[in-house]
């Protein structure tokens, strides 16, 4: 058994100010002293970039489709290693899963796999003694999630936010007023991520004294202490799969380079990616396909990962040396991992700027959103994937990519082939998690060292 004093910060539904008020509280429990460790039910990348500000420590995910039931409670417990208090985010509303999936991967979920209570942030400013039966509904919906206290945000005075506590039988840990400086902004895949916010920092310094002012931080620790010891061990990137255990083991001292690309048009990244790539033998270098004239030095692998290209496409076209030295690579056989913005940014043209040009294939932004939690299959044997092997991922995009796939595919979803492949390259709008998955992990560090 494993302790560890834990809180889930919930919503009746999106927009009622749950990241704001679970940033703040993350911060605001740092700045107390408290070691905070930051996570985020379901696949997003955006909200964990503002927790890692928050807690001066990597954000982390919490996705029971991305990863399986068996892997939350341990994920939970490796990324909060020497943390005072774990502080977990949930996603949509309380009860709100996977579409068709009676509430499978919702904050409920979650909160019921890891044994943890649950504070409940709701927007009362259109309403008043109704949050009563609201609570009430969320409180009682199911017995297995323990909803231990309620914050009031948006409150318009301190009359209202009375009226509201008195109907109310949980106990009310605080009342946030009404604070335009604190919003966060969104674009059209959600907030615009940390990593392009100027000022981020500052924000998140806001938040902490906006929480640390109007919620009772003793009474969130106390409901956080009241958390069960988890019956599970911690992940660790280091064990191998089976299919790579057969394999003669490597001299620990011959690691090779894995370029990772970061910057402000790509910020999404699972913090487990690299802890699985250092595992397996590569040091992972950052890189800024924005600014730097070149791949770095000894680059024996690189892993395009999401973000926003379409956001900064003229700084990427106009860093032509490098798409020179990407498209050149690629095509010589250097092994290549491409999700979503990855995929974009190896395409000829992203809403017709000029990308590296690896694909044979062109981008443009929509209207319309692609928004789904898919099992992808593996059509055939490629840098990544084995034939009929399937992964559990996500999509969310409102670009399109034509054709969709050419020569040898990366997936089959849902019936149709998909993205692009080949021993040494794999490109989709396919977002994969690989501590759920770390055969893919092994299968590309090899790919590296045979490369390098």
């Amino acid at each position: 058994m494993t302790p560890l004093p834990r809180v889930v910060v919930a919503a009746p539904a999106t927009g009622q100010g749950k990241t704001t008020v679970a940033t703040g509280l993350m911060a605001a429990l740092a700045a107390a002293g408290h070691a905070v460790s930051g996570h985020k039910v379901g696949p997003d990348y955006i909200d964990p970039g503002y927790h890692a500000l928050a807690c001066g420590r990597p954000g982390r995910n919490l996705d029971p489709h991305l990863v399986g039931e068996g892997l939350v409670a341990p994920l939970l417990l490796h990324g909060a290693r020497e943390a005072d208090v774990a502080v977990v985010e949930g996603v949509m509303g309380l009860y709100d899963g996977r579409i068709g999936g009676n509430g499978f991967s919702s904050t409920a979920h979650v909160a019921a796999l890891t044994r943890t209570p649950v504070v409940l942030v709701v927007d009362i400013s259109r309403s008043s003694r109704s949050i009563g039966a609201v609570v009430h509904g969320m409180a009682t919906w199911d017995p297995t999630v323990d909803v231990a206290g309620v914050i009031l945000n948006q409150a318009g005075s301190a009359r209202h936010a009375d009226e509201v506590r008195s109907s109310i039988s949980l106990p009310v840990l605080g009342a946030i007023p009404r604070d335009a400086s604190i919003a966060t902004p969104s674009r059209h895949l959600g907030l615009v991520t940390a990593a392009e916010r100027g000022g981020a920092a500052k924000v998140v310094a806001r938040l902490a004294e906006v929480v640390t002012e109007h919620v009772d931080l003793d009474a969130v620790l106390a409901i956080a202490r009241s958390a069960p010891d988890l019956d599970a061990t911690a992940w660790s990137p280091v064990p191998v799969v089976e299919e790579v255990a057969q394999q003669p083991s490597r001299d620990p001292r011959d690691r090779k380079r894995v370029a990772v690309a970061a910057g402000r048009a790509f910020t999404f990244q699972y913090a487990e990616t690299a802890e699985l790539l250092a595992a397996h033998g590569c040091d992972v270098v950052p890189f800024d396909p924005a600014s730097d004239p070149a791949l770095p030095a000894g680059t024996a692998g690189l892993y395009l990962g999401g973000g926003f290209p379409e956001v900064h496409a003229a700084d990427l076209a106009a860093n032509t040396s490098l798409l020179a030295e990407i498209r050149g690579a690629v095509r010589d056989g250097l092994p290549t991992v491409a999700e979503c913005a990855g995929l974009l940014y190896l395409c000829r043209s992203l809403d017709g700027v000029p990308m590296a040009g690896v694909l044979d294939a062109d981008a443009v932004m929509t209207g319309r959103l692609t928004l789904r939690y898919p099992v992808a299959t593996g059509a055939t044997e490629t840098l990544l994937t084995r034939a009929g092997e399937q992964v559990t991922g996500h999509e969310f995009h409102r670009t399109t990519v034509t054709p969709t796939t050419k020569g040898t595919p990366a997936w089959t979803v849902e019936g149709e082939e998909v993205g692009f492949a080949s021993p040494t390259l794999h490109a989709s709008y396919l977002h994969t998690h690989w501590a759920g998955h770390p055969q893919l992990a092994a299968r590309f560090s090899e790919a590296v060292h045979a490369h390098g």
